[in-house]
């Protein structure tokens, strides 16, 4: 794993067995693998990924009409627009293993129950009044459940202005960009310490692992669902590997 100061939680945190390479996370949980059976972005998922001992799980959060933020990785759920929508009224649709869809804050109640890094990704929202009280409560439930800490928790998100709020509010905390479209000296002087890449748009750049880490952040690429894949970014000395397919990864470092 490259020797970057601000990812001292993925060398402290790591739950997976020690070995060389990058640290593994669950894409939206644990929700692509033939045998899991569960939803993407459930609550069994996270349960699963932490069963099986992975460094992090990665989710998606939204915030409702009335201000409850909860776990989902598209913007709307059973035709309902989550941003618009009720909490109550959401509660109609079920997710595809029949739960129904999960708040923030219990989510997190499992969340705090095993070792897992988690990775919370903050979706874009209508506004910039919505981003900002979707990320404020997001930190009340962090400490409410005691996951207030660098070594349990990092932050993501396609939202620049949300990254530079986590920079700003989350001192200390891994926080990376998730576009990958803005050089990582750009990205370095708005004060976000990570970036996050698409595997198919890493390709563009693969330079930019050297001159982020040179300049002390972190790098992750996500989407990366084959050996080939994993073999090629190893190489490239990237700090975390975000997957669909986690149980074919986790047996090949």
């Amino acid at each position: 794993m490259a020797a970057v100061g601000i990812m001292a939680a993925i060398v402290s945190c790591s739950a997976q067995p020690a070995k060389k390479g990058p640290a593994i996370c669950a894409h939206r949980g644990f929700w692509n693998c033939a045998d899991a059976g569960h939803a993407q972005n459930s609550i069994a998922s996270l349960k699963l990924a932490q069963e099986f001992g992975f460094w992090g799980s990665e989710f998606d959060v939204h915030i409702t009409a009335d201000s409850v933020v909860v776990v989902n990785h598209d913007p709307t759920i059973g035709g309902m627009i989550i941003n618009t929508s009720t909490y109550q009224e959401l509660l109609k649709a079920k997710l595809p293993n029949g739960e129904r869809i999960p708040t923030l804050d219990e989510y997190l109640e499992q969340g705090a129950k095993g070792g897992t890094m988690l990775v919370l990704e903050l979706k874009p929202q209508a506004n910039r009044k919505a981003a900002t009280k979707m990320s404020e409560l997001a930190v009340e439930l962090l400490k409410k459940h005691n996951l207030w800490d660098p070594e349990k928790v990092m932050f993501i998100s396609f939202d620049y202005e949300a990254c530079k709020w986590i920079a700003k509010n989350a001192p200390g905390f891994t926080n990376q960009y998730l576009e990958g479209n803005i050089e990582p000296e750009k990205v370095h002087a708005d004060g976000i310490n990570g970036i996050d890449y698409h595997f198919i748009a890493f390709h563009k750049h693969p330079d930019w692992v050297k001159r982020a880490h040179d300049l002390g952040m972190s790098v992750n690429v996500w989407t990366v669902d084959t050996q080939e894949e994993m073999k090629y970014l190893i190489g490239l000395g990237v700090d975390c590997i975000t997957t669909n397919e986690p149980l074919l990864l986790h047996y090949l470092l």
